[in-house]
């Protein structure tokens, strides 16, 4: 059989190649290709059913990325050694080819779709995370899947003033801002990324970098679309829909959703019953069937009211520049905070905004608390974590508890990349910190106020934080034929869900951390994005001076139930001093302190970290380790214990490990004949050490030369 095999392919500013290859691989899915750049491939593939589920009236899309540890040259850990469920890394990267793949189906295509993408091999010079979109929208495009692709994802860096697309992961380790922007030819779809405290312009200029790069990746996917032959997608018929039904409930419902959307009704349970109310009155007006006659189909009553709801309330936020709960465009809503809400926790905080509440708890650790990363791309320890659960009674349902969710982790991941460049880094902070976040309350916003109670909650562990961190979550709603458009500053759950575009961006009072945008409109200018940030920062400023109201700064020191730490270097020839034959000696220090030693050698020193849960045990462990390292210095006075009796005199452990004479002519200044009942062993005695043959190192101790010389000595 022969292959058809089609290749085209782009390069970057730096010269660097990427080329898509279709026919030769996985030709039983309606489409596939392998991407390529360097030595690092991934096979991406589409199948889509002809039609779609009975009843099914949304896209029931999945997208899958996995990263096999073959591609790496390495065999899974664990007891099972094969991939099994997507680490929370690979379902981030779900996630963000998810989010800019997905609004450019049709509204009406409802037909069970799966987007499969792997790593099959891999370059430690190449982040294949940024390739995956670029994968996916090839294979769609070598499809006949309607779809109003193609589209690209490219990472953005910045470093001292230079933007860089697609960098290496040593360029991304030094870079003050890093993004993964995704887009069409003509638009921005989705933003996600984080920051060294970056100014708006460095954000817009990033944005702009990076989508001229896409622009080039989606032309050669247009070359490939052509070059297969796939320029006409399938024909499909997924929705029953009746225009009569439709214009009826327009006409009858309109303006009774609209005066109740301008009424600006604060809670929500209340506009909710209103809306419902006007959706039943419609219903009860319906003429009463004959036997044997059918009624308008309920599901389709159903979405043409939820069609009517959103153009109402959108054309009422336009038109009378008041939101639905009755605040102004760039209003915040009502705030509450509280720390040391639990007294249990290493630090804790309660942060209500509005209807969105979040309780975070920040627990410290020691090295051995460490999350081990085990993938095919990385291997390693991660001492920062941030956990967030988004329970169902938080927004007054009920339903199975399956284990965490696409969302969580995605939510927990955007609160991470806010917080982590603002504690302390690398030495200064001994400490594993794990953040948990537990939505109680959610209507709008649950991940920023996640990243503001996670700031209390750290400022009250007593972590030393540079500068506390709030998070706003912005929307839009815009009407391209009046030009008319309106920017919320935090967005409510049902703004987020009729509006245009869904902008979360975290930082402090010097700049952005983290930002993640979904845009839902074609067309966002530039200058309408910069007024949006201009307003997130306002919003954001609004917001951290509540933080301060609460907590103005880290607390001076830990909870006292918190563990302590202390850190010191030693020589490397050291390390197993302190060790000790078989772990002896520092098991020895841990059972009679009662603190944890961890030793470890980095860049050809050794680091002793020391954990304790008081002061007394820290300060036990410390005071052996530093005996143990410690050098003998000539002159130096010391309390040694007798150790063996010799007929010339006793060898006295002076510090630990280290054994030195007392001969019997050094004992007292009055002549000793023998040995015999002059000392014991196990017997403290004071010396002072008076040489070290340079030679042999043996130490020669004095106890005389601490006492009174005799007049006649």
């Amino acid at each position: 059989m022969s292959l058809n095999v089609i290749t085209k392919s782009v390069k970057l500013a730096d010269g660097r190649e990427i080329t898509i290859e279709t026919g030769k691989l996985a030709k039983q899915a309606d489409g596939s290709v392998v991407v390529r750049m360097g030595n690092a491939m991934l096979l991406a593939t589409v199948v889509s059913n002809k039609e779609a589920r009975e009843g099914v009236d949304f896209l029931p899309m999945s997208v899958d990325y996995q990263e096999k540890f073959a591609s790496a040259g390495k065999v899974p850990g664990g007891f099972l050694k094969r991939e099994a469920r997507l680490s929370d890394m690979e379902v981030l990267i779900c996630r963000l080819v998810d989010r800019a793949l997905r609004p450019l189906f049709p509204d009406d295509y409802h037909a069970e779709t799966q987007i499969m993408i792997s790593l099959i091999s891999a370059d430690k010079d190449v982040k294949p995370d940024a390739l995956a979109a670029l994968a996916a929208s090839a294979a769609l495009s070598v499809s006949d899947i309607p779809f109003g692709g193609p589209i690209s994802e490219v990472r953005v860096t910045l470093k001292d003033g230079v933007y860089a697309i697609n960098p290496t992961p040593d360029q991304i380790e030094s870079a003050d801002l890093e993004m993964i922007i995704a887009g069409t030819i003509d638009n921005i779809l989705m933003v996600e990324g984080e920051m060294n405290e970056a100014s708006e312009e460095e954000m817009i200029g990033a944005i702009k970098a990076g989508h001229e790069a896409i622009k080039d990746q989606c032309k050669i996917q247009i070359e490939l679309t052509e070059a297969t032959g796939k320029t006409v997608k399938r024909e499909y018929s997924h929705e029953t829909n009746d225009e009569d039904l439709k214009a009826d409930i327009k006409a009858k419902t309109y303006d009774k959703v609209y005066a109740v959307a301008a009424e600006g009704i604060a809670d929500r349970h209340v506009r909710k019953e209103k809306f419902a109310a006007i959706k039943e009155e419609y219903i009860e007006s319906l003429p009463e069937l004959a036997e044997g006659e059918e009624g308008p189909n309920s599901s389709l009553i159903e979405k043409y009211f939820h069609d009517v709801e959103k153009e109402a309330i959108r054309n009422s936020v336009l038109d009378n520049r008041i939101r639905l709960d009755g605040r102004k465009l760039n209003e915040i809503r009502h705030i509450w905070s509280e720390v040391d809400y639990l007294p249990g926790a290493h630090g804790s905080a309660v942060f209500t905004r509005g209807e969105t509440q979040s309780l975070t708890t920040v627990t410290l650790g020691t090295k051995m608390d460490q999350q081990m990363i085990d993938s095919a791309m990385n291997s390693g320890y991660n001492k920062f974590m941030l956990h967030y659960n988004f329970p169902a009674f938080s927004t007054g349902e009920a339903r199975p508890n399956r284990g965490t969710s696409r969302r969580e982790v995605g939510h927990g991941n955007l609160a991470l990349r806010a917080l982590k460049r603002m504690i302390p880094q690398g030495d200064e902070n001994p400490y594993t910190i794990r953040i948990v976040s537990d939505i109680l309350e959610s209507n709008g916003s649950s991940s920023m106020a996640t990243v503001c109670a996670g700031s209390l909650a750290l400022m009250d562990a007593g972590i030393k934080m540079k500068s506390p961190v709030s998070g706003i979550a912005m929307g839009m709603i815009s009407d391209p034929e009046t030009g008319k458009y309106a920017i919320l500053s935090d967005i409510l759950g049902d703004e987020d869900h009729l509006g245009d575009m869904d902008f979360k961006v975290t930082g402090t009072d010097n700049g952005i951390t983290a930002c993640q945008m979904d845009i839902k409109v074609d067309g966002l200018s530039y200058e309408v994005l910069g007024e949006a940030l201009a307003q997130a920062k306002e919003g954001r400023a609004h917001i951290l001076n509540k933080v301060r109201e609460t907590l103005a700064e880290s607390r001076e020191d830990l909870k006292p139930h918190a563990p302590r730490s202390f850190t010191m270097k030693i020589e490397k020839e050291l390390i197993g001093a302190v060790i000790g034959p078989g772990g002896k000696i520092i098991q020895e220090i841990q059972n009679e302190s009662g603190a944890t030693v961890v030793i470890e050698e980095i860049d050809n020193q050794g680091v002793i970290s020391v954990f304790a849960v008081d002061g007394d045990s820290m300060k036990d462990a410390i005071r052996r380790i530093k005996n143990i390292v410690a050098q003998p210095e000539v002159g130096e006075t010391y309390t040694g214990k007798v150790k063996s009796i010799m007929p010339f005199g006793a060898f006295v452990e002076f510090m630990p490990g280290k054994d030195g004479l007392l001969h019997i002519s050094e004992i007292k200044w009055e002549r000793v004949e023998k040995m015999e009942g002059v000392m014991e062993v196990g017997e403290e005695v004071k010396v002072k050490l008076v040489e070290v043959d340079r030679k042999t190192g043996k130490f020669r101790l004095s106890r005389k030369a601490l006492l009174p010389k005799p007049e006649n000595a």
